[in-house]
C-alpha cells in the first residue's frame, strides 16, 4: 500500500512539473528562473525573458522524466531505472549551468 501512494505521489509531482514545462514553452505564468526571480524591478522590465523561459521549460521536463522513472521504479521495481534517473540528473545539472552561462555571454 505504502508503494502505491509513493508512486501515486511521484506521478503527481511528475505531472506538475510537466505542466510547468508546458507553460514555460508557451512563455505564460510566472518565469521560475533565478535569474528573473533575483533580478530587479526595472530589470525584470527590460529582460529578454525567451531564453529564460525556453531554460525553465528544457530543465522542468527533465525534473517531469526523473519523477516519472521514480514512480515507475516504486511500482516496477527494476534496478535500470535508477541509472537513467542518475544519468539525466547530472544531464539537468549541466544543461542548467551550460545554458545559464550561454545565456549571459549573449547579453
Amino acid at each position: 500500500m505504502t508503494e502505491k501512494v509513493t508512486a501515486a505521489i511521484l506521478f503527481v509531482i511528475a505531472m506538475a512539473a510537466f505542466i510547468m514545462s508546458y507553460f514555460s514553452f508557451k512563455e505564460k505564468g510566472f518565469l521560475l528562473n533565478n535569474a528573473y526571480i533575483h533580478a530587479s524591478r526595472r530589470k525584470r522590465e527590460n529582460m529578454d525573458k525567451k531564453p529564460y523561459y525556453r531554460q525553465s521549460a528544457i530543465v522542468f521536463f527533465l525534473i517531469g522524466i526523473i519523477f516519472l522513472l521514480n514512480a515507475m521504479e516504486v511500482v516496477l521495481k527494476r534496478g535500470w531505472t535508477s541509472l537513467i534517473v542518475l544519468v539525466l540528473l547530472i544531464l539537468t545539472l549541466v544543461y542548467a549551468i551550460q545554458s545559464s552561462i550561454t545565456i549571459n555571454r549573449k547579453k
